[in-house]
């Protein structure tokens, strides 16, 4: 009887070792999913669940290349986990063919110092770097062209990672709207001599000034002309803008500026002041600035210290608030000192903070105010 039980467990353990079944976890099948992708994304340790939810229909796909990809990334110096990030993110990558892979890999070793580098651009942009085979030739195209331009290639690396778009569209395109800012800046006196620096500086701002329409920066400048801007403070403009000067439209910029003269009191001169002060105001629909100001307002500040901050306008009312709860616990009160304290990144406000909790230091914005004696 023993011997006979233990037949049957034997037999029994040959069956379950023979069968066909996949018992992974979260590797089982959904109808019409590519048998080998699912797997070789488990072997990979990429969330196939994420995949599914957000990108299943790649699992659908076939052929592809999920180890090509992963040997790739691999042989570039990424690790195990960077490389199941990439591939949750986007796992349209597998669909890459490896020719297409190593053609794009020595096209962007063309401008990056090294491997590493890349692979951290890949990281943060996937899908910059695993395109369509159709868009190469645009992308070699225009990489020669910005090279011709001699931008730094830290900001070529930039255009390609941050805004695939512009590489991926006809060369001619690109070079319409360069001559086009090129022009602009010398029509607006901007020196010859700094013309490079100047196009480098608006295209690493905004990448996406090169998939703006030509026509639209000539309309925007020439209706700011008509506002009583000169030409050295339409130049000062479109370099503090960071390319928005592209996005806008005179309807939205004739409404902005109607409805910040009505607000501030002010006459054409002084808004044109307070523009060059803090261009961003251009950028702002109506709505908004109206909501910023009103909160400002209810907080106790006067017109008149917006008017010589304008900046303030360009953060969140939350951010504002907050800010100005702080300084109060630090004895500042913005209602009788200046609103420049209000302004900067996180880290300068900290740093502004940090300087009022200084023992025995009064506010540096508002000497009068004295600090807590808790503090």
């Amino acid at each position: 009887m023993l011997r006979l039980i233990v037949t049957s467990l034997c037999l029994r353990c040959q069956h379950v070792t023979a069968s066909p079944l996949n018992l992974r976890p979260f590797a089982t099948l959904s109808p019409g999913e590519n048998q080998q992708t699912v797997e070789d994304l488990y072997d990979l340790s990429v969330d196939i669940q994420k995949v599914r939810k957000f990108k299943g229909w790649v699992l659908h796909q076939s052929p592809a290349y999920t180890k090509d990809v992963a040997d790739l990334l691999k042989a570039m110096g990424a690790s195990g986990s960077v490389v199941a990030r990439i591939l949750e993110v986007h796992p349209e990558a597998v669909l890459c063919h490896p020719e297409q892979m190593q053609a794009q890999r020595k096209l962007w070793m063309s401008v990056c110092p090294n491997e590493k580098e890349l692979v951290g651009i890949i990281e943060k942009f996937p899908a910059s770097f695993f395109t369509s085979t159709s868009h190469h030739d645009n992308q070699r195209n225009n990489l020669a062209y910005f090279q011709s331009l001699n931008l730094n290639k830290r900001i070529v690396t930039k255009l390609m990672a941050s805004a695939p778009q512009s590489f991926s569209q006809p060369l001619e395109q690109n070079k319409v709207m360069v001559r086009t800012l090129q022009q602009a800046y010398q029509d607006l006196g901007g020196e010859e001599a700094n013309m490079k620096t100047w196009l480098q500086k608006l295209l690493s701002q905004n990448p996406f000034v090169l998939l703006k329409s030509p026509e639209v920066l000539r309309q925007n400048l020439l209706f700011l002309k008509d506002q009583g801007f000169s030409a050295a403070e339409l130049l000062h403009l479109i370099s503090k803008l960071r390319g928005f000067v592209t996005e806008l439209n005179p309807d939205s910029m004739h409404r902005t500026l109607a409805y910040s003269q009505d607000a501030m009191g002010c006459s054409k001169a002084e808004l044109r002041d307070i523009i060059l002060n803090c261009p961003a105001l251009l950028y702002y629909p109506e709505a908004i600035l109206a909501e910023r100001i009103k909160s400002l307002l209810s907080a106790r500040i006067s017109m008149s210290q917006i008017i010589e901050t304008p900046t303030v306008l360009e953060l969140t009312m939350q951010i504002v608030i907050y800010r100005i709860q702080r300084l109060k616990a630090h004895g500042y009160d913005v209602r009788t000192g200046s609103l420049e304290v209000l302004n900067g990144t996180k880290k300068d406000f900290e740093m502004s903070c940090g300087k009022l909790l200084l023992r025995g230091e009064r506010p540096i914005f508002n000497p009068v105010a004295p600090l807590k004696g808790g503090d």
